[in-house]
C-alpha cells in the first residue's frame, strides 16, 4: 500500500459543478484535490477546449458540435447547468492550464478523438508555454495519439485511458505508457506488473465511499473522483 494518493477531481469537482468548466477547476482545488482530470477537444477553427462530450449543449436547449462549430460560436451563449447557480461558458484548455498552475495542481490531460501530430505538439507546447511539462499527464483511449506523443516526447508520462470495453493493456510496457483504468476491471496483478515497470496507475471514477477504500487497499498512484478531494495518507 502506497503512503500517499493522490486525489484528482474528474472534470474538476463535477459533482456540485457543470464539468469541465472554469469553476469546476477552482472548486477542485478548493476542494482539496491534488489534481484534475480534463478533456480536450478541438473546434472547428483549431482552438483547444475542455469538454467530455462531442457536443456541447447550452442553457437554452440547443446544441452544437465541437469539431464542427467555431470558438466564437461555441462561447455565443452560456451552457446547460443543472448543478449549481453559476453562468458557465465553454473553458479553453489555457484557462484550465492557468488554473492549475495558480493552485500546484496535476494535470490530467485526456485527448478526445484523434489529434494530428501538430495538435499533439500544440497541446505539449501549451503546457510548456502556460505551466509546466513535469505537471501534465497526456492520456487517451487512442493508443495511436500516445505513440505520436511519445515520438515526440520519449521522456514525459503518458498514460493508457483503459474502460470494461478495452484489451491489449500489455502493449503499454513496449512504450513505457503508465495506466488510467476503470476501477471495477482493475486488478492487484495488473497493478504490480505496471509498479514493477515503475509506471504508474490511477483508477477513475470514484464516487463512494466504500469504492474509496477499496481504491485505496489497492496501493495505486491516482484516484479520480467526481466528489473527493485532498491527498490522502493510508
Amino acid at each position: 500500500m502506497k503512503n500517499n494518493v493522490c486525489m484528482i477531481g474528474h472534470r474538476g469537482f463535477s459533482a456540485r459543478y457543470p464539468d469541465n468548466t472554469e469553476i469546476s477547476f477552482i472548486k477542485a482545488a478548493e476542494n482539496g484535490s491534488g489534481g484534475a482530470e480534463t478533456d480536450v477537444r478541438i473546434t472547428k477553427d483549431g482552438i483547444l477546449v475542455t469538454n467530455h462530450n462531442d457536443e456541447v449543449v447550452f442553457a437554452d436547449g440547443t446544441e452544437l458540435l465541437v469539431a464542427e462549430a467555431t470558438y466564437e460560436e461555441l462561447t455565443a451563449k452560456p451552457l446547460r447547468n443543472t448543478k449549481s447557480d453559476d453562468t458557465v461558458y465553454l473553458c479553453t484548455f489555457k484557462r484550465y492550464l492557468e488554473i492549475m498552475k495558480e493552485n500546484n495542481m496535476i494535470c490530467f490531460v485526456e485527448l478526445k478523438g484523434a489529434f494530428s501530430d501538430e495538435k499533439v505538439k500544440e497541446v505539449f507546447d501549451m503546457v510548456a508555454n502556460v505551466y509546466d511539462l513535469s505537471k501534465c499527464i497526456m492520456q487517451s483511449f487512442d493508443f495511436n495519439n500516445l505513440i505520436k506523443a511519445r515520438e515526440m516526447f520519449p521522456d514525459l508520462p503518458l498514460m493508457l485511458t483503459y474502460g470494461s470495453n478495452e484489451t491489449g493493456y500489455e502493449r503499454c510496457f513496449e512504450y513505457g505508457f503508465s495506466l488510467d483504468a476503470e476501477y471495477r476491471i482493475i486488478t492487484k496483478e495488473m497493478i504490480k506488473e505496471f509498479h514493477n515497470r515503475n509506471l504508474e496507475v490511477a483508477l477513475w471514477t470514484v464516487n463512494d465511499k466504500e469504492a474509496l477504500e477499496y481504491c485505496l487497499s489497492l496501493g495505486v498512484d491516482y484516484i479520480e473522483s467526481d466528489c473527493f478531494g485532498g491527498n490522502i495518507t493510508v
